[in-house]
């Protein structure tokens, strides 16, 4: 065979190169090999069968009567009304500290962003503490406004939005800041050289560019204060009627009547299920 014969086959990767004269391979997508395939399916039935054992043993016959008593009505109703309340605090506050951390450059900015993040991994009851000495009656800032407005919010509905917005904000802050940063800035720069201000900018060019990013966080945000528990029982208490949201339902009637909690249960399952379902297209698909 001389140099200048051709070979006789090639490998078959060498065929499946693309006609433009590439060298790359296509990937093979064989089996899992099995020291991967026993912890993944370990891992995945430790993550799933816990929601299927609810399932199984939620009271369906008896489940129209348990979401219609009185006692799961209330605590259902103040629920949606605090976590919803939660969310736009979220919003007329987050919005704005997304586009500083994304936007402005100044000293410690990361920081803040650390700062900002911290109740994403801080344990809630600690959140709450920490809600407890700064609005509590005697707090660093509660001491002030007990005795220059009369507001006290320890303990009140206000205290649970309140709670809720502390450990549901930073998750549209990060979803916001992402997109902001995704987002091409140059947008904002022809608005200027027309004339607008920065903040016509933001509300014309930016918010419309952004809203995508704000409402996945939205949803994030009123999900995660929806769920709230530590930082409510420690900061507003538990309290039928007025503090007593449907995590801390769940907690108090698993003690007296299990039933019931399987059916709070099962409607903050259902809920969980439609937000990961509604952020499905945003996060959960891969490109091509």
């Amino acid at each position: 065979m001389t140099p200048f014969d051709e070979p006789e086959s090639e490998p078959a990767a060498a065929a499946d190169a693309p006609h433009g004269g590439g060298t790359r391979r296509r990937v093979r997508r064989g089996g899992a090999p099995l020291p991967l395939l026993v912890p993944a399916l370990i891992g995945l039935a430790f993550l799933i069968v816990p929601l299927v054992a609810l399932l199984v043993r939620a009271p369906w016959r008896g489940l129209p009567a348990q979401l219609t008593s009185a006692e799961v009505w209330q605590a259902l109703r103040l629920s949606l009304v605090c976590a919803t309340a939660a969310t736009a605090v979220s919003l007329v506050l987050g919005v704005p500290l997304a586009w500083l951390l994304a936007r402005v450059e100044f000293p410690g900015r990361g920081l803040v962003r650390a700062l900002v993040t911290l109740p994403l991994v801080l344990p809630p009851v600690v959140g709450g503490v920490a809600l407890l000495m700064a609005l509590g009656r005697n707090g660093v800032v509660g001491r002030w406004l007990d005795s220059w407005f009369g507001i006290t919010l320890p303990f009140t509905t206000a205290g649970v939005v309140i709670a809720e917005a502390f450990v549901a904000m930073p998750f549209l802050v990060i979803s916001v800041e992402g997109t902001l940063r995704a987002a091409d800035p140059r947008y904002e720069e022809a608005a200027a050289t027309l004339g607008a201000s920065r903040f016509t900018a933001f509300r014309r060019v930016t918010l419309p560019l952004i809203a995508p990013g704000i409402a996945a966080g939205a949803v994030l945000a009123w999900a995660r204060a929806l769920g709230e528990f530590g930082a409510t029982i420690t900061f507003a208490g538990n309290f039928p009627g007025r503090t007593q949201t449907m995590p801390l339902a769940v907690y108090l009637a698993l003690q007296s009547d299990p039933e019931a909690a399987v059916a709070l249960s099962l409607v903050l399952l259902a809920v969980s299920v439609a937000v990961l379902a509604g952020l499905r297209d945003r996060w959960m698909t891969t490109p091509g």
